[in-house]
């Protein structure tokens, strides 16, 4: 409790220390000039007149107004299917064009390689059987390994 009292009579200091400071300061100096520090030049503002061309739209800053597209991004664009040939890809396309057909692409690649691996799976099991039915496994194959070598030790230190 006494923790929590000497926190809150801290905290009651230094806010009246800093609005004594901002009365202070008030009388003196502007708003613009305390925020602003040791700079005393106003800046400048300007007005719009009317006699202007109409402005545009602002556009997002996270959005280029364009992306010129690679050549591996136009082979995108075509195996997606949002345009029939290279030929009618323009100069300049958004960038959530080019990122959805790399998305697309992605995904598909992701699914080729997820039946690709099952496939390898189901042909690896189907091999194992057919090696097991004529009575070969690892074990084997590894003792007559470990055999042969133990032979050519044998003869090497008979010579």
């Amino acid at each position: 409790m006494n923790f929590v009292r000497s926190r809150l009579s801290v905290g009651s200091l230094l806010g009246s220390y800093d609005y004594q400071n901002f009365e202070l300061f008030s009388n003196n100096l502007s708003l613009c000039q305390r925020v602003r520090g040791m700079c005393n030049k106003l800046p400048e503002v300007k007005t719009e007149s009317s006699s202007a061309a109409p402005a545009q739209e602002p556009r997002p800053s996270f959005r280029p107004p364009g992306y010129k597209p690679s050549n591996m991004d136009k082979k995108m664009l075509v195996w997606t299917g949002r345009f029939k040939s290279a030929e009618q890809i323009p100069e300049t396309l958004s960038y959530e064009t080019i990122d959805s057909a790399r998305n697309k692409i992605r995904v598909k690649v992701a699914y080729m390689m997820m039946v690709l691996t099952l496939g390898a799976c189901v042909l690896m099991v189907i091999m194992g059987k057919k090696a097991a039915g004529r009575n070969e496994s690892l074990t084997a194959y590894n003792l007559e390994k470990k055999a042969k070598w133990r032979e050519e030790i044998e003869k090497e230190k008979a010579q």
